[in-house]
């Protein structure tokens, strides 16, 4: 049987750099890698010494796309380390801009890097030739969701408002009112999103996944709860690395977390969908389901519609949160260093992100821990692969090709703060 090889060198809608090689002999794929080559940014050492205060700006850097979601999981760990608790219109304030991180980097995920593979473009740019108002409309979205985390953070690129403890400045309930009527817009547009979405095409494919989420008692997860699984897990945040461990393997720069003895575990919005459905608004569990997602969906293809549902419940919360805000005295909670260590969680667009700090009594960093839902993803990822390739062999080359780079984009991999390209390369005996 004549060998075969597909390298796609430039493509651009995923966030950072890597490499997929596929490997196939027969009817059997024999070898599959994600494989990460971007050179390691050392943030946990760059963190080493520093006061616990900066963790927050710091960590901010690691992602242009989700920078919210570092600055919250830091600055909930630090908290933690030093027993303080954020409540009441502070923790409102919290959830507020994490909204507005969800609205943004679900519509660019929807609009601009998911759905050209749904309806055969190469880029967002080319699309909007045929459906220039489709990409109108996700370009709004986004940056209603920009200006939200502008509001609160100072700026939408690694924010700086955003502190241990709180704000440094919060917000007059006139200001916040000021986005009352675009994220109504953007409600209505996301519940078109959702109808958009369930209109596209989806491979018949189904994996027995181990979801992993935050789960709160009350509320949709974002900021705070225990962490659980589909198949067993339940625990608070200080567990979190007695359960999961990370691995190491040749083929990425980026480590690969996994469930102690267990294997590949699954975080993001299908996660989040699949273990919280009953938190969701009544809105938002409507269009789910008048979207044909059901309660429960096992299908990795329409992780797409989970985002645009999520979009529902951001714009909802959002609305939320502005309607019942009452200023808060101070903006911020003061936090008096002491020696400890702390852990976060909390539910960045792609997924769970956890962090973990030991500081001294003077406030000092001594350790940090970092696992980014990318890195959790990876094994999931190649799992996908291993299962999705013998399906779908009889499928011309280029179109086995364009699959399985949407494979990998059903999880919307942030290998870095930045975009550059994923080399996929398929060899067949």
């Amino acid at each position: 049987m004549k060998n075969r090889s597909v390298k796609v060198d430039c493509l651009t809608r995923v966030e950072g750099e890597g490499g997929l090689e596929i490997k196939i002999k027969g009817d059997k794929v024999t070898d599959i890698q994600f494989n990460i080559f971007e050179p390691p940014r050392f943030f946990e050492a760059f963190l080493h010494g520093r006061l616990f205060t900066e963790a927050p700006d710091i960590t901010a850097r690691i992602c242009g796309i989700c920078p919210i979601a570092y600055q919250m999981s830091s600055a909930h760990a630090m908290e933690m380390a030093c027993g303080v608790k954020v409540e009441g219109p502070l923790r409102d304030l919290r959830r507020l801009v994490y909204c507005g991180e969800w609205i943004e980097s679900h519509a660019l995920h929807v609009y601009m890097l998911h759905a050209p593979d749904f309806l055969g473009y190469d880029d967002a740019i080319s699309m909007a030739k045929d459906h220039p108002d489709l990409v109108k409309q996700g370009l709004k979205l986004k940056k209603i969701g920009n200006e939200l985390m502008i509001l609160l953070g100072g700026r939408e690129i690694h924010p700086i408002n955003i502190c241990v403890g709180g704000f440094f400045k919060v917000p007059t309930p006139k200001e916040l009112q000021k986005m009352a009527e675009p994220l109504k817009w953007a409600l209505k547009a996301s519940l078109e999103t959702v109808k958009f979405v369930s209109a596209l095409e989806f491979p018949e494919f189904e994996q027995d996944y181990e979801f992993v989420s935050v789960n709160h008692d009350r509320e949709y997860p974002i900021n705070e709860g225990r962490v659980i699984s589909n198949k067993g897990i339940d625990i608070v945040v200080t567990d979190f690395l007695e359960i999961f461990e990370e691995q190491q393997v040749k083929h990425s720069t980026s480590l690969h977390a996994v469930v102690k003895d267990r294997g590949a575990y699954h975080v993001g919005p299908l996660a989040r969908y699949n273990l919280n459905f009953d938190k969701l608004t009544p809105l938002a569990q409507k269009a789910a389901v008048e979207a044909g997602l059901g309660r429960q969906c096992n299908n990795p293809f329409k992780s797409i519609i989970a985002r645009a549902v999520e979009l529902v419940f951001a714009c909802e919360e959002a609305l939320r949160i502005i309607d019942n805000y009452q200023m808060p005295e101070k903006p911020y909670l003061d936090v008096p260093p002491k020696a400890g260590i702390g852990h976060g969680a909390t539910e960045a667009p792609r997924g769970l992100l956890y962090h973990k700090y030991e500081i001294d009594n003077d406030g000092v960093i001594k350790a940090a821990r970092i696992i980014a839902p990318t890195s959790q993803n990876q094994k999931v990822i190649e799992n996908d692969l291993a299962a999705f390739v013998p399906l779908n062999l009889d499928l011309p080359h280029d179109t086995l090709t364009w699959k399985c780079e949407q494979a990998v984009r059903n999880y919307d991999p942030c290998i870095s703060c930045s975009c550059h390209f994923l080399k996929l390369n398929i060899e067949q005996e």
